[in-house]
């Protein structure tokens, strides 16, 4: 099953590090972060795990959750756990998912479809499994990045992303090019000039008719 962005969430019941998960249930009201992993004890992926939970803090008040996955057993999860934090510095603070039977991994379209799970499979066997998706409080997929095994993911862009996403959730505005938070942002032009005029009696410029930008709303 393809997942674009505006499908719902795929919902599914699994074990990770922190007990069962009900992932719809999980998410309740938040916001959520689902990455994935090839595989355990790889270089790349232990960098990641350490950021993210360098990282979640902001997760947090961004009303978040963050959850990853690996296509291996979660009792291989607790054992790698400990070599993240002796090398990345960082413990592990949310849930991973054991996935060694890759359902969720083909729920999300992540692998092939007639791939056998819970065999003797290496990271290249499983090397598109390195996604995010970042689902609304709606369990609706927001959007979604993919990375190959040898580059490892960006969270900071992710967080980035996430702040674009709740912005436009709030207030119903679009970010340009390499927006951070606090720059201006972009009506959108679904948004009449009459009524942006009504929403920000401040003013906005125009650029062109189609491009509108305005402060960012607080």
């Amino acid at each position: 099953m393809s997942i674009r962005i505006g499908d719902e969430a795929p919902d599914f019941t699994v074990d990770s590090t922190e007990g069962t998960i009900h992932f719809h249930e999980w998410i309740g009201d938040h916001w959520a972060i689902l990455f994935s992993h090839p595989k355990d004890f790889t270089p790349v992926c232990t960098t990641e795990l350490g950021y993210m939970a360098r990282l979640k803090p902001e997760f947090d008040k961004r009303n978040t959750k963050v959850i990853g996955l690996s296509v291996d057993p979660v009792s291989d999860h607790r054992r790698w756990v400990g070599d993240i934090e002796e090398t990345q510095g960082y413990a592990v603070n949310y849930p991973m998912i054991g996935d060694e039977n890759l359902v969720v991994a083909k729920l999300y379209d992540m692998i092939h479809p007639n791939a056998s799970g819970g065999g003797p499979r290496t990271a290249v066997d499983n090397a598109t499994v390195r996604s995010v998706f970042i689902i609304g409080p709606d369990k609706k997929v927001k959007a979604m990045l993919v990375y190959p095994m040898s580059a490892g993911r960006n969270f900071d862009e992710v967080l980035r992303l996430l702040d674009s996403l709740q912005l436009n959730a709030r207030h119903t505005v679009a970010t340009p090019v390499n927006w951070r938070p606090g720059d201006d942002v972009i009506i959108p032009t679904s948004v009449s000039d009459e009524d942006a005029k009504k929403k920000y009696p401040d003013g906005y410029k125009t650029l062109k008719p189609y491009l509108r930008v305005v402060a960012q709303p607080k």
